[in-house]
């Protein structure tokens, strides 16, 4: 079963679309036996989320960076598979730590089992990965630790929250380019890696692929207070619902201009306060400011790309700077 469209992304050039669209085929088959083993219920659990689907936008990035080498090297489709590897092993462990009862529009793994089949089956993703990590070079072991180091440190921080002396928008900011960007930053320097490319391009990949997977996440903030929950695929407010203090609700609680809206954001919004406080949020300078932050990721982005060649990976690059800007609203 091959991967549906990433994100939707229209790639102008033919040929280049064609090569993705056989990247994320060969992905999709590689990850998929990568977990299967003789004990049906460990396949059966490590396939769950795998057969959920997802937008696979990790694979999307490390196939583009591979254009600028040679695609087809041999490495390529086994890394993209040890990086989705690693986002989906902590996709299981975030719904434990979550007390998600969903993911990707099925039960989450802690909820179908139990929290320990979770976590154990986290565990084995990893070591999957690691497996495949061990064929492609001590560079690319080296590379994943530290990115894996960055992921669990961001989660840390985001567990513990900031401290006394921390301004909480640069602390959030920073939980995000580390649990996020990191592992898409790796995403470009795979693929350039794997692909042969120079260091110089590898260096603006992996900057321009972690200021995106940055944008990505600040639309997502922006999304879960403007959207319909056709447009963002989950239900409004749901980050309010939760208590998740987001780059809006930050901004707003810093600007302190607003009782009524301070007050409502204090902590978990209730059912019934939801639709007051979206209201509020949206009327708020605290969105403006919010996708202005957005905006300027993407500017970052956008400043790496530019100095790669001129190759049709590129403009495949810069659209997807322009579609997570207008993904935002």
């Amino acid at each position: 079963m091959s991967a549906p469209p990433v994100v939707d992304l229209p790639i102008a050039d033919e040929r280049l679309a064609q090569d993705v669209a056989n990247g994320l085929a060969a992905v999709e088959k590689l990850l998929r036996s990568s977990v299967e083993t003789e004990d049906a219920f460990v396949t059966e659990v490590s396939k769950h989320l795998i057969e959920a689907g997802g937008k696979r936008f990790r694979t999307l990035m490390l196939l583009l960076a591979a254009q600028f080498g040679d695609p087809s090297a041999p490495g390529v489709v086994p890394g993209a598979v040890v990086i989705e590897l690693t986002h989906l092993g902590s996709l299981y462990h975030d719904d434990v730590m979550d007390e998600a009862p969903v993911r990707r529009g099925s039960p989450s793994a802690n909820a179908r089992w139990d929290n320990t089949v979770a976590i154990l089956t986290g565990d084995y993703l990893f070591a999957q990965a690691s497996d495949l990590l061990a064929d492609l070079g001590p560079e690319l072991i080296r590379i994943q630790a530290q990115t894996f180091s960055r992921l669990v440190q961001g989660q840390i921080r985001e567990t513990v929250g900031p401290r006394a002396d921390e301004d909480p928008i640069a602390h959030y900011l920073g939980v995000l380019a580390d649990k996020t960007g990191s592992l898409i930053a790796a995403s470009g320097r795979f693929g350039a890696l794997l692909s042969g490319s120079p260091a110089d391009v590898e260096e603006r990949l992996s900057r321009a692929c972690e200021a995106i997977g940055v944008a990505w996440q600040l639309g997502d903030d922006l999304l879960d207070v403007s959207s319909t929950g056709a447009q963002s695929g989950k239900t409004q407010g749901t980050d309010l619902r939760e208590g998740i203090k987001t780059l809006p609700v930050l901004y707003a609680l810093a600007a302190d201009d607003s009782p009524r809206l301070t007050a409502l954001l204090s902590g978990p919004v209730a059912e019934e306060d939801v639709e007051e406080t979206l209201t509020l949020l949206r009327a708020h300078p605290g969105m403006a400011r919010a996708r202005a932050e957005l905006e300027a990721w993407v500017n970052r982005a956008r400043a790496d790309i530019s100095g790669l060649p001129d190759i049709p990976a590129k403009d495949a690059f810069l659209s997807l700077c322009d579609y997570v800007v207008e993904r935002s609203g």
